[in-house]
């Protein structure tokens, strides 16, 4: 009776237990399921919205006319015609005939418009071919254009902000912009696929040169624009404030900013447009005057330093070693060593290729600075990076491949040597 009383009070200790290491098993799961679900969920979906084919004509929008007639298809007909006319008055074309107006004419945009029996109401933008209209406006733009600029257009509404995880009305002003005639290159990402984890409102707050190394040569960009559009809604239904801020470069610098007003969230489209031409005369200014420039630190070797201060007191120190081993090189040349002829000898400068683990950008801005304070080491810098992976540098050294191992090891670092390469790891 004791022993099978035992027996009660034991198996329920051993079926928690059981159902525990269960309850953990299944909760690990579901997590990993889940996260797996939400990966898929922030690449998936219609989210891109590519943009129009950009090109050199002249395009007038916003276009308001109301005329009419004895039918509607008449009153239709007049209303373009004075539409093409008040674009080209808007252009500063000189006094034309209707008919040569209409041959420099290669397309009417419908913006808006309103058809009744006799009366016609519209809002319309109309495309002059640059090639036919050349003759009586001159030549293209002026001015030299800007390096590519990759364009991440962020908006602000209720405390959110975002960029490519879900389409929005500022990403489709974008999209729908031509910025043909523009000085800026504009390079505007669809959106689509890995396009919302790559960039979002957070990349526009890193500072690391390596992260934006990595953005900016996969889309074959030099800098970065960042027009932000922080949206009040006053109610629903009701006028929608904005607030538009032009930034630029890898330290998200301020460059000017100003605010528009929409009656009711239909008229919004029409503001963010406006908007949007307005941000491209402040970038062409900014590129006028010399601001809107390639930043330096994205292409050189230092730039792998998040503060550009740090990377200048590098380059002061690198300095100072430099004058310090000429300063000895001087004394080698003019002291006893001077007189054994040949056999005091130079080190040959070689480049090596180094592999090493880079799970993240801060282990890889750690393991070049480690690399670059070995003594030897003329200089090193990343031809391959792979995030949570193996990336690839280039080591400037004055030695034997054996000899960068050893100082390597000295260092800290666990070597594998091959025939023409290293691999290091901690």
């Amino acid at each position: 009776m004791t022993a099978f009383l035992s027996l009660l009070r034991l198996t329920p200790t051993l079926s928690s237990r059981h159902f525990v290491r269960a309850g953990l098993g299944l909760g690990l799961f579901l997590t990993l399921a889940l996260g797996f679900a939400a990966l898929v969920a922030q690449v998936a979906g219609d989210r891109g919205i590519p943009p129009v084919a950009a090109s050199s004509d002249i395009e007038v929008s916003g276009i308001e006319v109301d005329v009419s007639a004895d039918s509607a298809e008449e009153a239709r007909e007049r209303g373009w015609s004075e539409a093409q006319r008040k674009a080209w008055e808007q252009i500063n074309g000189p006094e034309l005939p209707q008919r040569d107006i209409e041959a420099m004419v290669s397309a009417v945009v419908i913006e808006r418009e309103l058809i009744g029996p006799r009366r016609y109401q519209a809002k319309l933008g109309v495309i002059f071919d640059r090639t036919r209209a050349a003759q009586y406006l001159g030549g293209g733009v002026g001015g030299r254009p800007s390096a590519p600029m990759l364009l991440l257009p962020v908006v602000a509404s209720a405390g959110t902000f975002t960029m490519y995880e879900v389409r929005n009305p500022w990403q489709r002003a974008w999209a729908e912009f031509n910025p043909g005639t523009s000085r800026v290159n504009y390079l505007r990402p669809a959106g689509a696929g890995g396009d919302s984890l790559l960039l979002n409102h957070g990349q526009t707050m890193r500072r690391s040169r390596a992260w934006w190394r990595v953005v900016l040569d996969q889309f074959g960009a030099a800098d970065v624009l960042v027009p932000v559009a922080m949206l009040e809604y006053s109610y629903p239904g009701g006028p929608v404030n904005g607030t538009f801020t032009a930034r630029y470069g890898p330290d998200n610098r301020y460059l000017d900013s100003f605010r528009m007003s929409a009656d009711s969230p239909a008229e919004l489209p029409d503001m963010l447009g406006r908007a949007v031409r307005r941000f491209d005369r402040l970038f062409e200014d900014a590129l006028a005057r010399g601001v809107l420039r390639p930043d330096p630190t994205l292409n050189d070797d230092t730039a792998m330093i998040v503060d550009p201060a740090i990377a200048r007191l590098i380059e002061i120190g690198r300095a100072i070693e430099a004058r310090e081993a000429a300063m000895e090189a001087e004394a080698m040349r003019t002291g006893p060593a001077a007189g054994l002829g040949e056999a005091a000898t130079t080190a040959v400068v070689s480049a090596y290729v180094v592999q090493f683990a880079s799970p993240d950008a801060a282990s890889i801005d750690a393991t070049l600075a480690a690399v670059r304070g070995v003594p030897g080491v003329r200089g090193a810098a990343t031809t391959s990076l792979a995030f949570g992976g193996t990336s690839v540098m280039t080591v400037s050294y004055a030695g034997s491949l054996g000899q960068l191992a050893a100082a390597l090891r000295a260092r800290g670092y666990t070597v594998q040597q091959g025939s023409d390469a290293l691999a290091i790891s901690r």
